[in-house]
């Protein structure tokens, strides 16, 4: 499913300097959102392509409106399958969730009910993606915010489901599992104890706003988030990558790393 091994981070524009100026130093691989490389050169893609010549890439994509009802954008899939083969990334990934309507797009990652409709209209969608792009893909779940009544399935065994039908992996993301539990109410031992066919594993620091968590990318990871990792790695093995997703207020490379560090530590093999 997945060429990836070990501990990575993100690559953001602040730190393209940093990777042009050293070479990637500290981290097993990097992750970039494609829709950033749409574009054919620039600044973007002197980095990228500098950073591949030392660690293996995976896209992390936030546009394929997985479980959107706007059919699958033939244009997107098109640049997306162009950025796939001048980097050959070791994977590719994307949410599940609904961004478009009507063919507007939300710029958001907004949850789908997890109904039997549901899992047959996503399946059908994740079947078509992997199809065009010719590989397997990843599917992260998302943070959530509100829980859909109509919803018969829990989503831990939505996914698993989904891998089952389809071949795609699970991108589990920890800090996503833990927001979502404490905003909804539930059981966020119970969904790591429950996810199958996990490819990769995220994890990121969240907002404590007292009445509700924000996935907001924007700090350290939580202590009760590191605590549900080791979980996490205790039943799938630490043979399976992780990542550190930071994205806003950003730190350092060497603070970046030393967060990267922190998650191989926490899950020695």
């Amino acid at each position: 499913m997945s060429a990836l091994g070990g501990h990575g981070v993100g690559l953001r524009p602040r730190h393209y300097g940093e990777v042009l100026e050293r070479g990637v130093q500290g981290v097993d691989w990097l992750e970039v959102a494609p829709e950033n490389f749409f574009e054919p050169g620039g600044r973007p893609w002197a980095a990228l392509l500098r950073a591949r010549r030392d660690v293996p890439i995976a896209l992390h994509g936030v546009s394929l409106d997985l479980g959107g009802s706007d059919p699958i954008s033939p244009a997107y899939l098109a640049s997306l399958a162009r950025v796939i083969a001048r980097v050959e990334p070791a994977a590719v990934s994307d949410h599940l969730c609904w961004c478009r309507s009507g063919g507007r797009y939300a710029h958001d990652l907004l949850p789908l009910p997890y109904t039997t409709d549901s899992l047959a209209h996503v399946e059908a969608r994740v079947s078509l993606v992997q199809e065009a792009l010719g590989r397997p893909i990843l599917v992260e779940n998302v943070s959530r915010y509100v829980d859909l009544r109509s919803s018969v399935l829990d989503e831990a065994e939505f996914l698993g489901e989904l891998a089952a039908r389809t071949g795609c992996g699970v991108l589990l993301d920890v800090n996503n599992v833990y927001v979502t539990s404490r905003n909804l109410g539930l059981d966020a031992e119970r969904y790591v104890d429950a996810v199958t066919h996990v490819g990769e594993i995220h994890l990121a620091g969240h907002t404590d706003r007292g009445d509700v968590l924000i996935d907001t990318h924007s700090t350290h990871v939580s202590d009760p988030v590191w605590a549900l990792y080791r979980r996490a790695v205790a039943r799938v093995g630490a043979h399976v990558p992780t990542l550190v997703e930071w994205d806003d207020d950003l730190p350092s490379w060497q603070d970046l790393v030393a967060e990267c560090a922190r998650a191989r530590a926490e899950c020695p093999a």
